[in-house]
This record gives structure tokens, sequence and C-alpha cells, in this order.
């Protein structure tokens, strides 16, 4: 009985964002002046590097947990409003208007590139053919539309380069791609109304690059929780590293592998994650002398 419930609970969570998927603009100016601003901002440009200042560079993967405080305002809303988007929905909309490419999850070189619709159904939020029992006993097939649960995506995989520049003297970071990544439960179909444990499922979607999605993200405004007046927008979020997270891999050797291949348990990869975080700042801090 109480998978049952939940099962009804979901579904009328999935009618809600449905409808709201479906809410049009605002037949009125919702606010008291009209922001001109967000939409007419562009990407601050990186100053211009050379291969010959390259002095050292280090690819870094990251994961963003959408679930932690800092990390609200890339995860919120949730839901379809009117006045803010989250980093997802913004980039599922310019992917839907050709604005931006979306590349397969499974690659993060970029090389093969997704359509919309196969977005759509790498978010697990495609129309789903289901048999039912018409009143004339008769099995009819009933399509039900796909949603996109905004709320499942919890975690951003960052690919990042992090370089020192020996012209300006400075170590920079350039994010390369971003990956959101959907949280799934599957339940076993045992048949039963008992209890269950659903298996959770951590799914790469699909990889953006985020050079090309810069303009796309520079006119689209974060949150504030202080200030609805003053917010910045998400290019500026990551350009100010304004987020937290930790380190899954660096480049290395060994078919770049993961952390967790290596290390095998949860205090461990952590251990490793921290001394390669602390490996970056003691490389930049050494080339000084004080």
């Amino acid at each position: 009985m109480k998978r049952i419930l939940l099962f009804s609970v979901v579904m009328l969570i999935a009618s809600s964002a449905l409808n709201a998927q479906d809410r049009g603009e605002s037949l009125e100016r919702d606010g008291f002046y009209t922001r001109e601003t967000s939409p007419a901002r562009v990407p601050i440009p990186y100053q211009f590097v050379r291969e010959a200042d390259v002095l050292w560079s280090k690819r870094i993967w990251r994961i963003i947990d959408l679930r932690q405080k800092m990390n609200y305002p890339l995860y919120f809303p949730t839901q379809m409003m009117q006045d803010r988007e989250s980093l997802l929905q913004r980039l599922v909309r310019a992917i839907k208007y050709n604005e931006i490419n979306a590349y397969d999850p499974g690659d993060d070189e970029f090389t093969t590139r997704l359509s919309y619709e196969q977005v759509i159904k790498q978010l697990n939020a495609e129309d789903k053919e289901k048999i039912v029992i018409d009143e004339n006993g008769q099995e009819v097939k009933q399509i039900i539309p796909g949603v996109i649960r905004w709320g499942d995506v919890k975690e951003l995989l960052v690919k990042e380069d992090w370089f020192f520049d020996k012209q300006r003297s400075v170590m920079e970071v350039r994010v390369i791609g971003i990956c959101p990544i959907l949280h799934r439960a599957d339940y076993p179909d045992t048949g039963t109304d008992e209890d269950s444990v659903a298996t959770i499922s951590r799914i790469q979607t699909f990889w953006i690059y985020y050079p090309e999605a810069r303009n796309v993200l520079a006119n689209t405004d974060a949150f504030n929780a202080y200030n609805d007046a003053q917010r910045i927008s998400f290019d500026d979020l990551f350009w100010k590293r304004r987020f937290d997270s930790y380190i899954i891999r660096e480049s290395n050797v060994w078919d770049n592998r993961l952390i967790s291949e290596y290390t095998f348990t949860g205090l461990q990869t952590l251990l490793e994650s921290e001394r390669i975080k602390t490996e970056l700042f003691n490389f930049e801090h050494d080339l000084w002398e004080y």
C-alpha cells in the first residue's frame, strides 16, 4: 500500500509539472519595471593565451552536488517560473531552439551531437505507450505524455582545464564542458504491494560545450537570496567559482581513470580528491618567492 501511495504522489507531481511546462508567458508585466539589462549582457571575453605561454596545465573533472545549499541557485527552480530558470531549464530551452548544441553523454570530447528529441529521451521524458483495457474489454494503446522532472537532475559533471600563463603570471581555470546527471529510482517489479527498495541510477544525460553556451548563460540570471534587483548571471557564477564541488578525476596515463577506480572506499576517495585540490594550490603557491 505504501508503494501505491508513493506512485499516486509521483503521478500528481508529474501532472503538476506537465501543467507548469505548458504555462505560457505572463499577460501582464510581472513587476514594477521592465528588466532590460539581463537579456543584453554579453560574457566577459577570455584573455587570449598563446601556446608558448602555457607553462603548465592539468585537466580536472569535478562533481557539483546541486543538493548542497551553496549550489541551490543552479538547482532551483524545479518547476517552470516566469522570472527565473534553473541552469538545466535554460540549457534544455537553448537546445530546443538551436541556440547551443548537445553532445553524446558517453563522450566528453564532443564528437557526436544529439538532437532535442534525443536529449528529452536522455532525461527520461519521452512519451510512453501503455496497454490499457477500454470499456469494451479490448486492449488499446494509450500515450502517456512525457514530462521533464527537473528536480531529478541532482548533479553536474564539470570538465575544466587549469593552467599557468607565464606571460601574465597567473593561474587560471577554464570550464570546457558541463554534463547534467540524472538520478533515477528503479523499483523491482515484484507484482506485489509490499514495500520494495529502489535502486538509484546516476545517468549522464548530455554534454554542453561551455564556451559555446557562454552567450546563453551570460544573459540568464541566477537567483540572489539577498537582492532580487542585483542578480548575477550563470556565466558570472562559474567565472567567480561561486559553487561547491569535489574532484573525481584528473588527467592521467591510465586512460584518465576515475579516483574511485583506484581507491575503492568512500573515505579514501574523498582524501584523494582533497590531495589533488591541495596539489593545485601548492603548485601555484610554490611558483612565487616570499
